[in-house]
């Protein structure tokens, strides 16, 4: 097509150099923060907290600092103080600012990149007190060395003022307090105690001896304080993590050593679980998807067991440990501090440095080796553990085949259970999971059978926190959900195979509903992990009550929404109250959770995958103890129970 030739021409003469925008200091970041702390939502928020608490970090990793102070005050104000050697004051030779003014305006401007002031950092590209002080309202530094108290404060990521004495002081340390922005934290500037509270208390065992104390002080009724110092570090991390489990042995192995600048730890003990939790760190930054150090960390264990159990007779000829096997139990912290790391991706998710999986496999095998030859009865609970299952892995295998579903009538028991939807494009197919025959026939009329499948379940389905993965693949509902969602499981799992973008979990609002959604929640995190990170797991909510008076019909889905509905009906309306889902009728459960112009779902996430590991063990384990503490702990917070 032609371009008109006028048009562009006059395009072409004003497309000049005050076309191109330049934005000076910290302008880009408030023009696109997602693109420094990746969303403006709560996660991003919290982010703030981090670079501020990250720096005082450092100051402890590089040894001038032991305790670090948190404190949330009212308006969503945050402090963070520390007790190290406090931010320099001096001019800087290149900005001719002091240096806390460069630190606060000037992107990559920090300690980081200079490997005398910081050998290891978890602040890696020294943007992190620019970017708080870009996106908060205000914030203010207050720096104690050499005798003196410097004090700064900034507006929008400008200076006020220059830095100045404001008085004597005998301490040293840093303290920055900071109000977010909400021109740019839109969502909400309020903070959470828990989110806040879970992250310090993991940076007190990733840096033993390191007191770091947090106080939330908005509500004067109600102070919260926690304060957390491990001196055992990463094998405290690991009697945290295992205190709903049973320990195979009572030890924590702990690895610790220094190869070619690289330190790196390793804490780990097996349970009686049958899921494997290993979580690895990188300069206190959680790798999630871990990488080199995890990668030498979980090889070595492998080749270490294997020839443990040739050496021992204890595995036949052909036969062999997999990783799969000796992981099985098992939780691991491996820890490394490496002044050069390198990430694959921007997202700091997985390490790349090649050396480091030597390094990691090359510590590991000695000392693991060492360990075993050391202390037989461990090792023989550890090989009892990973010979099981051995044998239960082989008799999973014919379970696990029959989980594999090649077309949508390849078994009649699969077929005759999902009422699937016609249209064959995940993008906009859904699949609910119902509670019951009633129920799933209810849901079976009154969808829309176009993108809506429905699959009913029969009973409360296995609870796969006490069960090994044969058992789990011999029970039936799960079978139907495997098959029917088509990814697979665990290793297998391939996320693209999915036939639903949506999967609803719809269940009764009482308590055996809300037992059956965890129990389903709890199989979906530990074998198909990846539907939850990606935001495909939603759960379905249904009315509590129905208002009805004459020809006039509402629905309230909790006790407040009722209270407001009924102030605008005039007389005494008709009540009922759902028991359960099998109590609608199709029309009713089309209108009120399955029509996409009305309904209301809740998507389920995971923000914290090592705390959901730990409160999914506490709440599905054996252990009863701990789960009767965390619901004496966590009571206080219910609003809603249905008893």
């Amino acid at each position: 097509m032609d371009l008109d030739e006028k048009k562009l021409n006059e395009e072409v003469d004003s497309y000049n150099s005050s076309s191109i925008q330049v934005l000076e200091g910290l302008e880009a970041v408030r023009k696109r923060p997602g693109m420094y702390i990746g969303t403006t939502g709560p996660r991003g928020l919290h982010h703030l907290v981090w670079e501020i608490v990250d720096n005082a970090v450092d100051e402890a990793m590089a040894g001038f600092c032991n305790e670090i102070d948190v404190e949330i005050f009212g308006d969503n104000l945050i402090k963070v103080v520390d007790n190290g050697r406090g931010m320099p004051t001096d001019i800087h030779p290149k900005t001719h600012v002091s240096t806390i003014e460069t630190i606060f305006t000037v992107l990559h401007a920090g300690g980081k990149f200079d490997s005398k002031s910081y050998k290891v950092s978890g602040g890696l590209h020294g943007v992190g007190a620019s970017v708080v002080n870009a996106l908060s309202e205000w914030l203010e530094v207050y720096v104690e060395r050499d005798g003196e108290k410097y004090y700064q404060k900034f507006i929008r990521g400008k200076s006020v003022e220059p830095l100045k004495i404001i008085g004597e002081t005998t301490r040293r340390g840093s303290t920055v307090v900071f109000k977010p922005d909400a021109q740019i934290f839109k969502e909400t500037t309020v903070f959470d105690y828990e989110t806040l509270r879970h992250r310090l208390q993991q940076l007190a065992f990733l840096n033993k001896g390191l007191k770091i104390n947090i106080a939330d002080t908005r509500n004067p009724e109600q102070i919260k304080k926690a304060s957390y110092c491990y001196d055992g570090g990463i094998v405290e991390y690991i009697k945290f993590l295992n205190k709903a489990k049973t320990a195979l042995h009572n030890d924590v192995i702990y690895i610790e050593q220094e190869v070619e600048g690289v330190i790196l730890e390793i804490a780990f003990q097996y349970t009686d679980d049958y899921t494997s939790n290993i979580y690895s760190f990188v300069n206190n930054i959680h790798t999630p998807e871990g990488g080199t150090h995890e990668e030498g960390f979980r090889t070595s264990l492998t080749r270490i067991l294997n020839n443990y159990a040739k050496n021992n007779n204890l595995l036949k000829k052909d036969e062999g440990l997999s990783g799969d096997d000796v992981r099985e139990g098992l939780t691991a912290i491996v820890s490394c501090q490496i002044s050069e790391p390198q990430f694959e991706g921007q997202t700091k998710t997985k390490l790349g440095n090649t050396e480091v999986r030597r390094i990691a496999s090359q510590i590991m095998s000695d000392q693991f080796d060492a360990y075993l030859k050391e202390n037989p009865a461990s090792a023989k609970a550890i090989l009892e553990k990973a010979l099981l299952a051995l044998r239960a892995r082989i008799a999973a295998k014919k379970a696990r085949d029959a989980t594999r579903r090649k077309s949508p009538l390849d078994s009649l028991g699969f077929a005759s259970k999902l009422a699937d939807c016609r249209s064959k494009d995940p993008a906009i197919s859904e699949m609910y999971i119902v509670e019951g025959d009633s129920a799933g026939g209810s849901a079976k009329q009154g969808r829309d059978s176009l993108f809506q499948a429905i699959l009913p379940l029969r009973g409360k389905v296995l609870n796969v926190e006490k069960a090994r993965e044969d058992r789990i693949l011999s029970n039936k509902e799960i079978i139907s959900i495997i098959q029917a969602i088509g990814t697979g499981i665990k290793d297998e799992f391939v996320l693209e195979n999915a036939r639903y973008n949506k999967i609803v979990i719809m269940t009764d609002a009482d308590v055996d509903g809300a037992h059956i959604t965890t129990l389903l929640l709890t199989f979906f995190y530990r074998y198909m992990k990846p539907l939850i990170e990606k935001g495909y797991i939603y759960l379905a909510m249904p009315p509590l009550f129905k208002i009805s008076q004459n020809k006039r019909v509402e629905y309230a889905y909790s006790d407040e929404e009722l209270e407001q509905k009924l102030a605008n009906f005039s007389g005494k309306p008709n009540i009922q109250r759902y028991k359960g889902l099998g109590e609608m009728n199709p029309e009713q459960l089309w209108e009120t959770t399955m029509d996409p112009a009305v309904r209301t779902l809740i998507r389920v996430s995971i923000e914290d995958t090592i705390e959901a590991d730990r409160i999914f063990s506490t709440l599905m384990g054996d252990d009863v103890e701990p789960r009767r503490e965390f619901i004496e702990e966590n009571a206080v917070f219910v609003k809603n129970l249905d008893i």
